[in-house]
C-alpha cells in the first residue's frame, strides 16, 4: 500500500529519503527479549486483557496520528468522543465458544507455569511464596510446587528446587498463599456477575518420603479445606470431569508410577549441557543430575495417590500410548503424560517416522487424555520452550518458566488473553478430530497496516535523539505441516526525525517526534490456515553498532483480532502495560490464487 498523501504520510516519505546508510551493519536482533518480572507485571497468562484498573484517559493519541486519521476520514480532526471510543475499543474478541466450559478437561488449553516459587535463575534462584501470588495474578491455572522433606523440622515440608542453590520455603506459606488466592478471586467472583473463578490445577512434583507425604496430605487438608477438589464429581469417574463441573476448587495432579517401572530421574535433570552455559552452571547442573540420578524410587501413599482423581502424572517408559494408543498400558485412568520438551520431541520425530505423515497419533492421545510439557534442564537461565509446537499436538499444559516475559511468554498472553486461564482447543485436537490443526488446502493472508506509535517508552538512560530510530518487526508464528514452528518476519523502514524538515513544516504532526513516529506501511502474509496463528510484534531501534533494543511489545493470536483499524496498547519486557498505544489496522481474508490474486493484491495497495 502506498503512503497517504497527508503531511504524516509525506513526513514518512521525507524520512526514508533523507537517510544516510550506515557504515557498519548491526548485529543480528535476538527476538527472545524478555526481562525479569516483578510484582507490578501483568501479562503473561492472559488476564492483561481483563484488567480494569488501567482505563482508556491514560492513554494519548498524538497531534500525528490525529491527522492520520482525519485524513483517511476514520475519525474527524476534533471529534474527542470518537477518538476515545477507537482508542478504548479491544484489538481482540475471543469468541464465545473459546471459553466454554461444558467440555471435558483434556479438550482445553491451560496457562501453566514451571518451578513457580522461583522468583530466577533455576539453580542459584530465590524461592518465594509471592511468585505464586503473581504467577497466579497474571492468568496462570496450573502451578508447580516440588515438595521435599525438612530435616530441620519433619512436621513442615519445604518448597525447594532440590540440590541446588535455591532457598527454600515452607510448603505450608505456598498452599496458604494459594489459598488466599482462590478466596480473592470468589470475592472477585460474588461481585462481578461476569466473571466465573476457574480451577487451580495443582502439579506436585513430590520428594518426600511416607511420613513427609502424609504431612503433604494434612497441611493441604488443613489450609484448603472444601477448596480442595477429594473426591470425584460424577459418579462415572472414567470419564473425565467438564472444566464447568471442576468449578474453582483446587485440583491436584499426583505422581503415578507404572507397575515395575523404576521412579525416573526428576524433571529438572532430563537433559545435557547447553555449550552456551558458563563453567560454573555446568558443574552445578553435573553434580545436581548426578544427586538426584542416586536417589530411590519414591513409592506415593495411598492417602496422597487418593487425591489425584483426574490427573495422575506419569512419565512414559516407550510410546504404548500413542502407538496404537491412546490408552497406556498398566496405565491409570486419568493418566497425564509428563515429559520434557526433548523427550516430546524425540516422541514427534518417531511418531511422524512411523506413520510417514504427521504427528496426529499423538495429537489423537491428548485429545482424551492430560498431557505437561516442561523446559528441558540446560534452560536454567528460566528461558523457555516455545509452545506453539506443542500446542498444535494438543499438549494441554505447557509449563513455562514464568520467570522472565520473554517471546514465549508473550505468546503465551495471546493465546489466553481475555480469558480465565483455559482455551478450548480447535475441533481437530478434541475428541473426534484427526489431530490435524493445520489446513494446507485453505490459503489466508494477513494485512496488518503499521501506522505509527504514541509515547514509545524509553529504557532509563536513553532520550528520545537522533540515535533513537524505531521500526516495527512483525512475526507471524504458525505450526508447520511438519510439526515445527514456522516464523516469517516482516519489517517497517526506519522512522528518523529530520530537523531539515522544521522549516518546511511546524508542529508534531508534520515531523513527529521519535517517541511518536510514523510509517504507514503495509505488511502482507500468506500461509496455511489454522487457529493457531499468531503475530508478534516489537518496536525497536536500528542501532548502528549495538543490538537493536526492544522498547515495547505485543502479541495477538489471530483467531481474537477485530478487523480494521484499532489501537493496541504495547507492554514492556517485564509484562507491564505502558501508555504506548499502536494504531493499526487488521485485514484477514481468503486468500485468491494466482494472477487474480496479484491484481486484487495490487488494487488494494493503490486504495
Amino acid at each position: 500500500m502506498a503512503d497517504s498523501i497527508t503531511p504524516s504520510g509525506l513526513a514518512a516519505r521525507l524520512a526514508r529519503k533523507l537517510t544516510f546508510k550506515r557504515t557498519k551493519p548491526a548485529p543480528e536482533d535476538d527476538d527472545d527479549k524478555g526481562e525479569e518480572v516483578d510484582p507490578t507485571s501483568v501479562a503473561g497468562g492472559g488476564h492483561s486483557a481483563r484488567r480494569t484498573d488501567i482505563t482508556e484517559h491514560q492513554l494519548r493519541v498524538s497531534g500525528a496520528l490525529q491527522a492520520f486519521l482525519a485524513s483517511e476520514r476514520i475519525v474527524y480532526q476534533g471529534d474527542t468522543t470518537e477518538l476515545h471510543k477507537l482508542l478504548s475499543a479491544s484489538h481482540i474478541v475471543v469468541p464465545p465458544h473459546v471459553t466454554d466450559r461444558s467440555h471435558p478437561l483434556p479438550e482445553y488449553f491451560i496457562s501453566s507455569s514451571h518451578n513457580t516459587y522461583l522468583l530466577a535463575h533455576q539453580l542459584f534462584g530465590v524461592s518465594s511464596a509471592s511468585a505464586y501470588e503473581n504467577a497466579l495474578k497474571a492468568g496462570a491455572r496450573c502451578v508447580e510446587i516440588d515438595a521435599w522433606d525438612n530435616p530441620d523440622d519433619p512436621a513442615e515440608p519445604k518448597v525447594t528446587h532440590g540440590y541446588t542453590l535455591v532457598s527454600n520455603i515452607s510448603f505450608r506459606a505456598v498452599c496458604e498463599t494459594i489459598r488466599d488466592v482462590v478466596d480473592r478471586e470468589a470475592g472477585v467472583e460474588s461481585c462481578d456477575q461476569g466473571y466465573t473463578a476457574a480451577p487451580i490445577l495443582l502439579s506436585l512434583e513430590n520428594h518426600c518420603g511416607a511420613a513427609g507425604q502424609q504431612r503433604l496430605v494434612d497441611i493441604m487438608q488443613e489450609v484448603w479445606g472444601p477448596r480442595l477438589l477429594d473426591a470425584a464429581v460424577r459418579e462415572d469417574n472414567d470419564a473425565h470431569a467438564t472444566l464447568a463441573e471442576l468449578g474453582s476448587k483446587i485440583v491436584l495432579i499426583v505422581e503415578y508410577h507404572l507397575p515395575d517401572t523404576p521412579s525416573p530421574p526428576s524433571s529438572s535433570s532430563s537433559s545435557s549441557s547447553s555449550s552456551s552455559d558458563g563453567e560454573e552452571e555446568t558443574l552445578a547442573r553435573q553434580d545436581y543430575k548426578a544427586k538426584l540420578s542416586s536417589l530411590p524410587p519414591t513409592t506415593i501413599i495411598p492417602a496422597l495417590a487418593s487425591l489425584g482423581i483426574y490427573a495422575q502424572s506419569v512419565k512414559p517408559a516407550d510410546d504404548s500410548w500413542y502407538n496404537p494408543g491412546p490408552t497406556l498400558t498398566n496405565g491409570p485412568h486419568h493418566h497425564l503424560i509428563n515429559v520434557s520438551e526433548a523427550g516430546l520431541t524425540a516422541h514427534m520425530v518417531a511418531s511422524s517416522s512411523a506413520t510417514g505423515q504427521s504427528t496426529a497419533a499423538i495429537a489423537r492421545h491428548n485429545a482424551h487424555h492430560l498431557m505437561r510439557v516442561f523446559p528441558k534442564g540446560t534452560r536454567i537461565s528460566s528461558r523457555n520452550l516455545s509452545p506453539l509446537p506443542f500446542w498444535a499436538i494438543g499438549a494441554q499444559i505447557c509449563a513455562l518458566n514464568w520467570q522472565t516475559f520473554g517471546a514465549s511468554m508473550q505468546l503465551n498472553e495471546a493465546l489466553f488473553a481475555g480469558t480465565a486461564g483455559y482455551v478450548l482447543k480447535p475441533a481437530a485436537l478434541r475428541t473426534g478430530g484427526d489431530g490435524v490443526v493445520v489446513d494446507e488446502k485453505r490459503k489466508k493472508v494477513l494485512r496488518l497496516r503499521v501506522v505509527g506509535v504514541t509515547d514509545l517508552p524509553l529504557p532509563p538512560g536513553r532520550e528520545a535523539d537522533a540515535e533513537v530510530k524505531p521500526y516495527v518487526t512483525c512475526s507471524l508464528l504458525r505450526p508447520g505441516r511438519d510439526g515445527r514452528l514456522v516464523v516469517d518476519k516482516r519489517k517497517t523502514g526506519v522512522y528518523r526525525q529530520h530537523k531539515v524538515l522544521s522549516f518546511l513544516h511546524a508542529g508534531e504532526d508534520k515531523n513527529p517526534p521519535v517517541t511518536d513516529p510514523v510509517w504507514d506501511e503495509t505488511l502482507e502474509w500468506e500461509f496455511d490456515d489454522s487457529e493457531l496463528v499468531f503475530l508478534r510484534i516489537m518496536v525497536k531501534s536500528d542501532d548502528s553498532f549495538a543490538a537493536n533494543p526492544v522498547f515495547a511489545v505485543a502479541a495477538v493470536r489471530l483467531l481474537y483480532v477485530v478487523g480494521g483499524w484499532r489501537f493496541i496498547r504495547l507492554l514492556d519486557l517485564k509484562g507491564r502495560e505502558t501508555t504506548c498505544s499502536l494504531l493499526v489496522s487488521f485485514e484477514i481474508a481468503d486468500a485468491i490464487p494466482g494472477l487474480l490474486g496479484k491484481v486484487a493484491g495490487a488494487l488494494l495497495d493503490s486504495r
